[in-house]
């Protein structure tokens, strides 16, 4: 029955593969292949990327990109020192547990008028404040937390070392692996934002990739070749992340859920 189960798991990854192989084949063919509806007319063109970055693909982009890092960053530093807390005895991981089943549209509505009473809505700001605490960041540092050795904590506190001491400058270097998957995860989670985003910072000026591909799509329902391109550019940092990182993920996950 083995190679059933390899036929089984060939004709699966082939499934997941035609939408990204379509999308670059889509990028790259020439316009007039894709307008007279003939996609076996073999081309190469970077027009499509032109007519992408005349739509703005670029200023979205650098948009994601500093709105998720910053993100990732608050929610690695809060979460290490929430993790360390919960290590430390504070009862706090069943609240933890009960976030991760919450999803963000139930809290959308109070979450807007929050918001709004604060005069965060249409800012930069609206895309980072509310996402700096992670359940799913606590929850795999705390995982990985709970694995070190108990003396490792009371030799420190016996040298006279401070908990943020022990946090920064022993806990964080051991737990490097999993902070970084950690953070490749919450990175891709912020990049993927698409009706947050669209409902909070609506503003032009403010659109993530995956807002400016929505609109795209609604003001250019038929161009696949701009579409194709602006997809391609907007799901290539997330692909690269995963293609030399995913070995790490995986054992992140595995072990936390042992």
């Amino acid at each position: 029955m083995l190679w059933l189960k390899r036929f089984i798991t060939l004709i699966f990854c082939l499934f997941v593969a035609l939408p990204i192989l379509w999308l670059v084949y889509a990028a790259f063919l020439p316009a007039a292949s894709l307008s007279q509806g003939d996609i076996t007319q073999f081309g190469f063109s970077l027009k499509n990327f032109a007519a992408a970055s005349q739509e703005g693909i670029w200023q979205a982009l650098r948009t994601s990109l500093l709105a998720s890092s910053l993100t990732v960053l608050g929610q690695l530093i809060i979460g290490l020192m929430t993790a360390y807390a919960i290590r430390q005895g504070f009862k706090i991981f069943a609240i933890i547990l009960a976030a991760m089943a919450l999803p963000l549209e139930v809290l959308m509505v109070p979450l807007y008028l929050q918001l709004q009473l604060f005069h965060l809505l249409d800012s930069f700001a609206v895309l980072i404040i509310p996402f700096l605490v992670s359940p799913l960041t606590i929850f795999l540092l705390s995982q990985a937390m709970r694995r070190l050795p108990q003396e490792i904590f009371e030799s420190a506190k016996l040298d006279g070392a401070s908990d943020l001491s022990i946090l920064w400058r022993i806990v964080a270097p051991l737990l490097r692996p999993e902070i970084l998957a950690a953070g490749i995860l919450s990175f891709a989670a912020h990049w993927n934002l698409v009706l947050y985003p669209k409902i909070m910072a609506d503003d032009p000026s403010l659109y993530t990739v995956q807002l400016f591909l929505n609109n795209l799509l609604r003001n250019h329902p038929l161009d696949w070749g701009v579409l194709g391109a602006a997809s391609l550019i907007a799901t290539l940092p997330l692909m690269l992340i995963y293609i030399f990182f995913e070995e790490r993920i995986v054992k992140v996950f595995e072990s936390s859920f042992k």
